[in-house]
């Protein structure tokens, strides 16, 4: 059966107590975002895993959240040589995290003083998926036993395609030898488990260490290609799976990772096939080449077919019968290993590790009836699985995200977006998320209407990241550019003040970007890409003068300061924009502006200095030649901020949506944007990006939206299971999934018909966009 990783965990055992309160204090100390002030900590233990114990922590703010998380630690007691390195677990647990597309929980701190609970440990993610223990997959139905199997072998090919020389692990180990040497070392191991006063040893298994030393492939002397980062117990149930999709999200318990020999992890995960290994008291121990595969389950050569295409290796049946053999000889040590310290009452296993001395010696029994064969694998891979470059494309972009990478597909984001989408979430990860709590406590006090300390930090960490100003269009930074860069003053091309500019993308590829910032209601300011900032940055790129740039774009830019639009009107429908009242009225160098506006959005913020205004310059011209829009200074005498107004009781501090009276505004005539009588212009220029902008938003509002959905069903039990496990449940998932692709796709058209055609071609998908996601 599957098992959500909640329903692993069961009480500390006694022998596996830690001193909860000098944890809580590293906690609190080490680990970003833990929940404070005061937190209070409930300390749970994982009953699976056999070596490293493992402990939920649950921390508890009073009147906050509760945030969950997975502390890994060394046994205690006396344990052997090299055993047991959780330093080594979170280094490339880390270095996978931060640089590639390998699913990985992501690791918080590393504690190697022993005094603060009695030996090393490092607290990672807590990830809410499913393991399946038993490899026969009972209760699942055969599509997905498949779809799981493959996923696997995917997922295995992940690991082995990581340029270990890119992420940092190039002395993570040796690659040459490997096989030699792991031999050696699982031989002293299991001298070191047994005999004299230790469980009695096995004569067949140090016989077949001997086979082992005296058949080592070949191949296994080289550093070459076969070669890189092991996982080295990578099998099922050290995989957790998405809990309603057929994808892994976190690969477990690296203790034995290091560079080497990678057919020996393949080998390792088709051992189902050869031997059912867990321990338990029954005496038949045949895997699924003695008992039957059960329906579903692919056939070993279909399961390495995948393997090999995914990561471009060569068909292993030329050294087959060593690489299982040595798995098996492997695995022997490792329970015997275990058996070992459940005599000395200190295994993590709980009640299945008293089993694991039989399981020890029956996998030396297997292994040396494996070499005794005469046929181990076909020859060939299974037909229509052959090797191939794609399929491996294909899944390290799976990995990353909802978006598909399969040529035929229409909206493929390019490597540049990759790139950019994959710092942007983590960015994300490290610094927004563990700040929301404080942004939001500072929006709901006294203070409200003042910004949290913390933005401006970010943000220059934004910049520094290449992460700011990414909303600006190709053809309005060209435009800016060439102004600001014409006599060098400001700006000069390829220096640092040059990416205030963006990053020179489309549309198109800024909506995957938009989406991610729209995760967090305090994102999008922070990497400077907030509505109406972007939108009045956007007119002062297309529309500006170069003086007007000089004064009110280059600080926007820089996010030095904050911006209003000044549109909508109390006494009429606004959303026709031929109906504003407000008046622009020429007195020699000035104009004189007199009118009120309502939800002025930004204009509360203590950060904004100037408003773009729409008003009416000639109540006679046609239609829509009536309208201007004009920079004013908020600080100009007669402009009088009223209030703030509420959307749903809340006010959006310390943004807000302002009322605002213009009393005999003076501003001079040099502030008028484009000519009087453009406004109409401007306006429609502007809401095409702008729209898309919110679109893209609150696509990515909706996904965090169901992502919280999903972890509290999978919290919360009722009429005896969880409730993601509840039919109707699943049902809504579903719509609600269906209803947001379609959605994404729909925006995405908009934006790519945007790029291509231009606003006015492209109004009717931008109005469905639009109407789709804010009817």
């Amino acid at each position: 059966m599957a098992k959500l990783i909640s329903e692993l965990l069961w009480p500390v055992d006694p022998a596996h107590a830690l001193d909860e309160a000098a944890l809580l204090r590293y906690a609190v100390a080490n680990v970003p975002g833990f929940p404070g002030p005061a937190p209070t900590l409930a300390l749970t233990q994982f009953a699976h895993g056999q070596s490293n114990p493992t402990y939920c922590i649950q921390a508890s703010a009073p009147g906050g959240g509760t945030r969950r998380y997975v502390l890994r630690k060394k046994p205690p007691g006396a344990i052997l040589q090299s055993a047991h390195a959780v330093e080594r677990e979170y280094q490339v647990l880390k270095a996978l995290g931060s640089h590639t597309d390998v699913p990985v929980p992501k690791v918080y701190c590393l504690c190697t003083d022993a005094t603060v609970i009695g030996t090393p440990f490092y607290i990672m993610e807590y990830l809410e998926g499913i393991i399946y223990p038993d490899n026969t997959l009972p209760g699942v139905a055969p599509s997905k036993r498949r779809a799981i199997y493959f996923s696997t072998a995917k997922t295995l090919a992940a690991i082995h395609r990581v340029d270990v020389n890119a992420i940092g692990l190039q002395k993570y180990g040796r690659r040459d030898n490997y096989c030699k040497r792991q031999v050696e070392r699982w031989e002293k191991q299991y001298l070191a488990s047994t005999g004299e006063g230790k469980p009695a040893r096995y004569q067949r298994m140090l016989d077949l260490a001997r086979w082992l030393k005296e058949n080592v492939p070949e191949e296994d002397s080289s550093a070459g290609a076969g070669t890189g980062l092991v996982h080295g117990d990578f099998r099922a149930d050290n995989l957790v799976f998405h809990p309603t999709e057929d994808r892994v999200i976190g690969v477990i318990d690296w203790e034995l990772s290091t560079l080497g020999n990678q057919m020996c992890d393949v080998a390792y995960s088709c051992l189902p096939y050869i031997i059912d290994a867990t321990p338990t008291e029954r005496t038949n121990y045949g895997g699924f080449q003695h008992t039957g595969i059960p329906d579903g389950i692919p056939q070993l050569e279909e399961y390495l077919s995948v393997y090999c295409s995914f990561s471009e290796r060569p068909w292993p049946a030329a050294n087959w019968k060593f690489y299982i053999a040595f798995s098996l000889f492997r695995g022997a040590s490792i329970y015997a290993g275990v058996y070992h310290r459940w005599t000395m009452g200190n295994a993590s296993g709980g009640e299945r590790a008293k089993f694991a001395g039989r399981i020890a010696n029956t996998m030396v029994d297997c292994a040396c009836d494996f070499i005794n064969r005469e046929h181990v694998l076909q020859g060939q891979p299974s037909i229509g699985f052959q090797v191939s470059a794609a399929p491996w494309q294909e899944f390290g972009r799976e990995q990353e995200g909802s978006i598909s990478t399969k040529d035929q597909g229409k909206f493929v984001p390019n490597e540049k977006v990759m790139h950019l989408r994959k710092k942007l979430m983590k960015f994300m990860e490290d610094h927004i998320y563990p700040m929301e709590g404080e942004f939001y406590k500072l929006a709901q006090s006294t203070s409200r209407w003042t910004i949290h300390p913390e933005e401006e930090t970010l943000e220059a960490l934004a910049k520094k990241e290449g992460l700011w100003n990414l909303f600006i269009p190709l053809d309005s930074a060209a435009r800016a550019r060439k102004l600001l860069f014409e006599d060098g003053s400001l700006v000069s091309p390829g220096s640092s003040n040059d990416l205030l500019l963006g990053a020179g993308l489309t549309n198109l590829e800024y909506g995957y970007l938009c989406e991610i910032m729209g995760r967090s209601v305090w994102a999008p300011q922070i990497f400077n890409c907030g509505a109406p900032d972007t939108g009045n940055m956007e007119v002062l790129m297309r529309y500006g003068t170069k003086e007007q740039q000089k004064q009110w774009l280059v600080p926007l830019l820089e996010g030095k300061i904050r911006s209003g639009f000044a549109m909508t009107e109390p006494q009429v429908a606004s959303s026709d924009a031929t109906n504003i009242e407000c008046s622009i009225s020429r007195q020699g160098d000035f104009y004189v502006i007199n009118g009120r506006k309502w939800w002025t959005s930004g204009a509360m913020d203590p950060r904004c200095k100037v408003l773009i205004l729409m008003g009416k310059t000639d109540f006679s011209a046609p239609k829509h030649k009536q309208q201007s829009m004009i920079l004013v200074d908020i600080n100009t005498p007669g402009v009088q901020i009223k209030r703030p107004l509420l959307v749903f009781g809340f006010d959006d501090a310390p943004h807000g949506h302002a009322e605002i009276v213009f009393e005999n505004v003076r501003v001079p005539a040099t502030n008028i944007l484009l000519g009087e009588g453009r406004g109409f212009e401007i306006a429609q220029g502007r809401l095409g990006p702008g729209r898309l902008h919110h679109c893209m938003r609150l696509i990515g509002a909706a996904e965090r939206g169901m992502g919280l959905m999903v972890d509290r069903a999978l919290s919360r039990t009722a009429f005896g299971k969880r409730i993601a496990q509840h039919g109707s449940f699943l049902s809504d998932l579903a719509k609600c999934r269906i209803e947001l692709e379609q959605a994404r796709l729909l925006v995405l058209e908009a934006a790519d018909q945007l790029d291509r055609h231009g606003n006015k071609k492209a109004r009717g998908i931008l109005a469905m966009a639009k109407l789709q996601i804010w009817p």
